[in-house]
């Protein structure tokens, strides 16, 4: 969604605990996103200065946390299946991500960003004002998913120049919270129609009982202050769920990834307030090979 001209109240916040990890979290980052601040556009200063003045504060620390572990574990993934030919990366609920813009040596990598059209509006005249080049290998795919199905994901798609007949991975991060078990269902069967080899990384929210104290604080904090945004909590599912779901659409499922498991345990070790927490999973699955 967009409010007032300026992309939903989530994507600045995800954006900001990206760009703050930079100023506010010791070395070495967990993950280095150098064009966040730049696509905070003239916000920046406000919401970067919640981040230095109560960095330690378990919403912004957990923010921080969530924002660059998934980052950090979807581009990881991204690089192994490039390494591997596979050319093609749609990113759902694009918002203010910013790898087509910082990952030049990925050049051959075609990046497709799906989002709402007054979104991407918003993002391409911020990357005009910012002198941010747009490579050719990078496509706005505008959907509008309050006025279209899901299914007509596909179609955008092909016509934005995405071949359905090679592998690619999709990310679909900070997104399916949002949605309604129907509506995640209508999308996981569009990827699985994608070509065999096709990895999908999705993100998803515990149910309560499965939260630990950090997670369920953040959670109760969070979710008041989402739904005040007109972007309420709508879907909670557990590893086994997810899994059944992504079964029931024709995926398989791969690995369930908690945030403590997306970076190598050493780099746990820190010393300053990121610290894992349960609330998030990210699961990985792929389009099966007939």
């Amino acid at each position: 969604m967009v409010n007032n001209g300026q992309p939903s109240q989530t994507a600045l916040m995800s954006a900001a605990a990206r760009a703050a990890h930079l100023l506010v979290d010791d070395a070495p980052p967990i993950f280095a996103d150098t064009l966040a601040r730049t696509f905070l556009g003239e916000r920046a200063e406000e919401l970067l200065g919640y981040h230095r003045s109560y960095g330690g504060h378990p919403v912004l620390s957990g923010a921080r946390t969530t924002a660059v572990t998934r980052s950090r574990y979807t581009e990881d993934r991204l690089a192994e299946l490039a390494g591997r030919g596979v050319d093609q990366y749609v990113i759902l609920g694009a918002g203010l991500d910013s790898f087509a813009y910082r990952s030049k040596p990925v050049g051959r990598v075609r990046v497709f960003e799906v989002d709402q059209p007054a979104t991407q509006r918003w993002k391409q005249a911020l990357l005009i004002e910012t002198g941010t080049e747009v490579p050719p290998s990078t496509c706005f795919v505008p959907v509008d998913f309050e006025q279209e199905s899901a299914r007509s994901l596909a179609d955008h798609l092909v016509r934005a120049g995405f071949d359905p007949g090679r592998p690619a991975l999709v990310s679909w991060l900070g997104v399916t919270m949002y949605l309604t078990r129907e509506a995640i269902g209508q999308t996981l069967d569009v990827i699985s129609g994608f070509a065999p080899g096709t990895e999908l990384v999705v993100e998803h929210l515990l149910p309560a009982e499965l939260r630990d104290e950090a997670g369920q604080s953040y959670a109760e904090l969070v979710m008041a202050a989402a739904a005040g945004h007109g972007e309420p909590w709508r879907t909670f599912l557990s590893a086994e769920q997810m899994n059944t779901l992504l079964l029931e659409h024709r995926l398989q499922p791969v690995e369930s990834v908690r945030q403590r498991e997306t970076i190598p345990p050493a780099e746990w070790e820190r010393t300053d307030s990121l610290r894992p927490f349960e609330l998030s999973v990210l699961a990985r699955a792929r389009v099966p090979v007939a």
